[in-house]
């Protein structure tokens, strides 16, 4: 069975990294991705374009529509919502996944750099999930998934990096506020987030280059975990704070093995777990 063909998924920073492996799996059974990133043109340290994922997502098996989006901009979202709902009928899921991380202590944070983790997090999640919303309520088996953490409320996990935890956890907020609020409309509103650090560009770039990378989960595990949640219904299945290897083994899949970049190292725990 193909569940996911036909199903519209809407999916934030979908242009590398976690969006675009949840992406691809989802594609492969024939869904319709929308990728909405801001990035239109190669970066020297960022792999991939809009334009490159959609050819990926159609070589997987799905249908693309590569939209440049910059979430901060309610016009912008919007126009990429009211793109997507005429070229596919309406919008089935949505994938918060886009995040800016910045791990400075207070007095090294800038403004700018505090207020572009906010925007794009917590207030980039609010204004996707508000947007599509609407949408949501007329799908069969409607489900918002944020990329966030369990709300572990321990000083150990604000201390070093306020500031973005404070972000983070706003989106996780939202998954706690809306999956009450729109029970009633039968949308799924959960957060899923990696045991391990998964290899991403974040990783590569900003957190801990080849050797944090040879430490972590390729993206895939959380592709596949993802899979599993979005084919549950949504009338039950709300209001969770999954973490991926424990999703995957209630689904009986319990060697993770493949998804280990390097095998033999050991694996680095991800943050607020």
């Amino acid at each position: 069975m193909t569940y996911f063909k036909n199903k519209t998924v809407f999916i934030t920073g979908a242009s590398r990294g976690i969006g675009l492996a949840i992406g691809k799996k989802l594609a492969s059974e024939g869904a319709n991705i929308v990728i909405a990133a801001k990035t239109t043109e190669p970066h020297p340290k960022l792999p991939g374009t809009i334009y490159t994922a959609a050819e990926e997502i159609e070589q997987a098996g799905g249908k693309a529509l590569p939209l440049m989006v910059d979430i901060r901009f309610e016009d912008q979202v919007q126009a990429a919502v009211e793109k997507a709902v005429e070229t596919f009928g309406g919008i089935d899921i949505l994938i918060n996944n886009a995040s800016a991380i910045s791990l400075t202590p207070t007095l090294a944070t800038e403004m700018k750099r505090y207020d572009l983790m906010h925007q794009v997090n917590t207030r980039g999640t609010f204004l996707m999930s508000k947007t599509c919303i609407p949408y949501l309520k007329k799908a069969e088996n409607p489900h918002i998934m944020n990329m966030s953490p369990p709300l572990n409320m321990e000083a150990r996990w604000f201390a070093p990096h306020v500031a973005y935890t404070m972000a983070k956890f706003g989106m996780s907020m939202c998954v706690l506020g809306m999956a009450k609020e729109f029970k009633k409309d039968n949308i799924a509103v959960n957060a899923l987030w990696p045991r391990t650090t998964i290899a991403t560009a974040a990783v590569q770039n900003l957190l801990g280059g080849d050797q944090m990378v040879n430490q972590s989960r390729k993206p895939e595990i959380l592709a596949d975990a993802a899979y599993y949640i979005l084919r549950r219904k949504s009338s039950e299945a709300t209001g969770n704070f999954y973490i991926d290897d424990e999703v995957l083994k209630a689904e009986g899949i319990t060697d993770l093995t493949a998804y280990a970049v390097d095998p033999s190292a050991n694996l680095m725990p991800d943050f607020f777990i």
